[in-house]
């Protein structure tokens, strides 16, 4: 079995990488390590080191965009689409151009798919939870957000978030039509907060953690924007598992949610971080100098149920496998 992972040094693809590795399938890797994509060279990975795995695996450093200039030779049984610029929330909020490079990105893949079709039997391409419409995010009106909010054949999609958010849906529209119009079997995923001991700084999760680890008693903690905005944690672990679960049951390029199904605010999750720590009884609050996003985000597990996928790893595992990797480092 042969699986190519583009984008594939960056978080997700690094948990790809070591999920298929164990289960003694070849994984080939482009990635460029791009800066603001969160990649890490392989070389270089903390917590596992695929080159023990050298007859199975190969790593390339170029652009995924000249490597579809090249005719592949091999037949794939899996390609999964992660390149991408992505970043944390100062990268989407302040760096927007930067990130609608992912258009290109994502419409040269989709091109390259079409040319090679013969050779690819299925496709995993992420979309993300920021696709969908912000106005069902607000403070006064949320809810856990449908798949079916997100509907090409309406003409009303709602705005999405910030150019990240174009740029997903960009990819979404193209891998509907590699289905429609070219029989491409694909499986789109929309994650929300995913999560894991790996992830880049950039992201709060690990943020908060090593600050928390770090973090003076005596003093209050500070987390990002108000702090009551809310988010849906998923770890990385079930995101690839929820992945590999339901690609094998659906592959016509329709979308589906990855996450936990509940809202937990950035206070509330530094609380429960500081609690793990034993550092009880420390004030939290947001610094409204830093952005926030939407107010809350959260995705329906509804169709994610009749697939059968079910998160196996609860956010206070997730904070507590955390801190024990954070202090192994």
């Amino acid at each position: 079995m042969n699986v190519l992972i583009l984008g594939g040094a960056g978080f997700v693809g690094r948990h790809y990488t070591e999920y298929f590795l164990k289960k003694k399938v070849n994984v080939e890797i482009i990635d460029n390590i791009a800066p603001l994509s969160g990649g890490v060279h392989p070389k270089k990975w903390k917590f596992f080191n695929p080159y023990k795995f050298s007859r199975l695996f190969k790593f390339s450093k170029k652009d995924c965009r000249k490597f579809f200039n090249y005719k592949i030779s091999k037949k794939y049984n899996l390609v999964i689409n992660l390149a991408a610029i992505v970043g944390g929330r100062e990268v989407i909020e302040y760096n927007p151009l930067a990130v609608a490079e992912d258009l290109e990105i994502d419409t040269a893949f989709w091109r390259w798919a079409v040319k090679h079709k013969k050779k690819i039997k299925q496709i995993i391409t992420y979309s993300s939870s920021a696709a969908y419409p912000i106005h069902l995010q607000k403070r006064k009106k949320y809810r856990l957000l449908k798949e079916s909010d997100i509907d090409f054949s309406k003409n009303f999609l709602g705005k999405p978030d910030l150019s990240y958010g174009w740029a997903k849906l960009n990819n979404e529209y193209l891998a509907s039509l590699a289905y429609q119009k070219h029989g491409i079997k694909n499986t789109i995923f929309r994650p929300f907060s995913g999560y894991g001991s790996d992830q880049d700084l950039a992201y709060p999760f690990p943020s908060i953690i090593k600050r928390a680890i770090n973090h003076d008693v005596k003093k209050d903690f500070i987390v990002w924007g108000s702090g009551y905005q809310m988010r849906d944690f998923i770890h990385i672990k079930d995101v690839v598992r929820g992945s590999l679960l339901i690609a094998k049951k659906i592959k016509n390029g329709k979308a589906v949610n990855l996450s936990s199904g509940k809202f937990l605010s950035f206070i509330k999750l530094s609380k429960k971080i500081l609690n793990t720590l034993g550092k009880k009884n420390v004030s939290v609050y947001g610094n409204s100098t830093k952005p926030e996003g939407v107010y809350a985000r959260g995705g329906s597990r509804n169709i994610q149920k009749k697939f059968g996928f079910f998160p196996k790893i609860t956010i206070d595992s997730g904070i507590k496998l955390a801190i024990e990797d954070f202090k192994k480092k």
